[in-house]
């Protein structure tokens, strides 16, 4: 089976330009991971991608592996965890430029709002998509990833 696709004016000039960003994070050299020792987790804690660092999303779990039974520790949590990823990965907080937050019940909206600014400087607050989510892992109440400079 033969596939064949056609761009034409604008989704050709997106298309190009997607490509050579793709290219040009390759050649910034290789992929790095970031997991913490003895982690379990399927996943990297943090990934660098030319000068990107991808955070996995990140629960409010503690010390102690276990999700606290409120909502705002865990939001708490989870934003120390953030943290703690992208100090793996030799950033901090203001090196973020793009948050997604999910949440299980958005009446929690603005006890999380309090949370999120208090962890970033007021002038260095990222670029942030948010959604109600049915569920999470470990069924947690919020979870946050993040994307972060690294080009400095």
């Amino acid at each position: 089976m033969k596939v064949s696709i056609r761009f034409r004016g604008f989704s050709r000039v997106v298309c190009l330009c997607a490509l050579l960003a793709l290219a040009g994070g390759a050649a910034a050299g290789e992929l790095q991971y970031f997991r913490p020792a003895g982690s379990k987790a399927p996943y990297a804690a943090a990934v660098k991608a030319g000068n990107t660092v991808y955070v996995s999303g990140q629960l409010g779990a503690g010390a102690d592996g276990k999700l606290p039974p409120d909502f705002e520790t865990q939001a708490r949590n989870t934003m120390a965890n953030v943290a703690t990823a992208l100090k793996s990965a030799g950033l901090g907080m203001d090196d973020v430029s793009h948050c997604t937050a999910m949440i299980t019940d958005m009446s929690n909206w603005a006890t999380f709002n309090s949370v999120y600014v208090a962890a970033f400087e007021p002038d260095h607050l990222p670029a942030r998509s948010a959604m109600a989510v049915s569920a999470l892992p470990m069924g947690a109440l919020v979870e946050v990833d993040c994307k972060a400079y690294a080009g400095k």
